[in-house]
């Protein structure tokens, strides 16, 4: 499974305003159920809240990657954000994060959830990377980067 397959240019947002960490995970736990049932809403946005009581999710960098496993989610589903104001969300390097790729996958998902977290590790680890996204001018741009990154590194 690669990245691209979990996510479409529809859930991915450029310049979000987030007052919280919390207001964030709502927007996107929206972002991730936009092709799922209605009801799967709030097991979303908790299991995004669950995981990030454990630890923060923030890498460095400006970096957050919030994910969790869903029950009754029958696919992995990928969201981006970018946003306006970077927000505090107790990052290790203590960074103010910008670039946020949420997670939500099923409940089964042990393997391939921890496959899609090293592949997304890879790609924001890259610095040029994370500046051509906070560069970009619109969703369609980031979704051209996350797709040229993608094909790039699936042939290395």
């Amino acid at each position: 499974m690669h990245l691209l397959d979990l996510i479409s240019p529809a859930r991915i947002s450029a310049g979000v305003s987030a007052s919280s960490k919390k207001r964030l995970l709502e927007v996107v736990a929206d972002l991730l159920i936009q092709d799922q049932p209605a009801e799967l809403d709030r097991p979303v946005f908790d299991s995004l809240c669950a995981r990030e009581r454990l630890g923060s999710t923030g890498l460095g960098h400006g970096v957050a990657i919030p994910h969790g496993r869903t029950p009754g989610l029958a696919t992995a589903t990928g969201a981006f954000v970018r946003l306006r104001e970077p927000l505090d969300f107790g990052a290790p390097d203590g960074e103010p994060v910008d670039l946020v790729f949420a997670l939500a996958v099923p409940e089964h998902f042990t393997h391939q959830h921890l496959v899609l977290l090293s592949q997304l590790a890879d790609m924001f680890g890259d610095a040029s990377f994370r500046d051509s996204l906070r560069k970009a001018p619109d969703s369609a741009a980031i979704h051209r980067l996350l797709s040229d990154w993608q094909a790039a590194h699936a042939a290395a």
